[in-house]
């Protein structure tokens, strides 16, 4: 039976089906209260893993958590992300590890969440102006850190990062048709590090795909489930983070922790991937 829960760091579990907060709209106006509605919902449904990012909405995002879910349940965990900045709104946003620049988000994200501590900390990419050792050296000194994570990197750099701080969680783009990042997902099981694909559903091939609508109507579940399922079944160190701005996909995807692929089920699904 597929395990419903993980131990970030070996320590810190959560269900294994989480949530992504980057659609939320944050803009002030009528769809702000749809957007805290869906945020209580994750957490009335059961999610205790939440991503948000200093990208998303420039700290918006954060502030949109807080506001809807502060004082946060003993068992949430928000994990926000670090590493990319913009000089103005108006400008493309871009890779900036500078010790400065990573101390400053850290604070921003700090106050915005309401929270003395972040407890999963990723920086959001690797600038490659700046040394590795030099971002996460910083990250790990900041004292306001439980645990730190990497997004969008290869095999070789999270090795290359783990000579420098232990990284409890990995952040690729990674669903049943994209599997590029297969050799992160392998070191992660290895190392016992979470992995959490983002992208976790690729929404217009997975409905049109003929195979996985089979498994789906099999099941009496939508493709976007099956997606879901086969994540939690193909390897116990992922935690999927599907993202939505509407209550009813919501639950369509908490719904998906309880669908049970059949072995027949998971072979048709593995052979699916692209060759990469």
């Amino acid at each position: 039976m597929t395990a419903t829960a993980f131990r970030i760091g070996g320590d810190l579990e959560v269900h294994r089906l989480g949530f992504g907060a980057m659609r939320l709209p944050t803009e002030p106006g009528a769809a702000r209260p749809a957007a805290l509605a869906v945020a209580r919902r994750a957490v009335e449904l059961g999610i205790t893993l939440i991503d948000t990012a200093h990208m998303y909405g420039g700290g918006a995002n954060e502030e949109l958590l807080a506001e809807a879910l502060h004082p946060y349940p003993e068992d949430l965990l928000i994990t926000t992300k670090v590493g990319l900045t913009r000089p103005d709104p108006s400008a493309d946003w871009k890779l900036d590890g500078r010790p400065a620049v990573l101390r400053d988000q850290v604070e921003q994200g700090l106050r915005r969440l309401r929270v003395e501590r972040i407890e999963l900390l990723q920086l959001h990419r690797i600038d490659p102006e700046t040394p590795l050792a030099d971002q996460l050296g910083t990250l790990r000194d900041e004292g306001k850190i439980g645990r730190i994570g990497l997004s969008e990197v290869t095999a070789e750099e999270l090795a290359e990062a783990r000579e420098t701080v232990e990284i409890a969680s990995v952040q690729n783009r990674y669903n049943l048709l994209d599997r590029e990042h297969e050799p992160v997902l392998t070191a992660c099981e290895e190392a016992g590090i979470a992995f959490l694909p983002w992208r976790p559903v690729v929404w217009g091939d997975s409905r049109a795909n003929a195979e996985i609508l089979a498994v789906a109507a099999e099941l009496e579940a939508t493709p976007t489930q099956v997606a879901l399922a086969w994540l939690l079944a193909h390897s116990p160190v992922v935690l999927p983070i599907p993202g939505t701005a509407r209550i009813d996909h919501l639950e369509e995807n908490a719904a998906a922790g309880s669908v049970r692929l059949t072995p027949a089920h998971r072979e048709i699904l593995d052979r699916l991937a692209a060759p990469q």
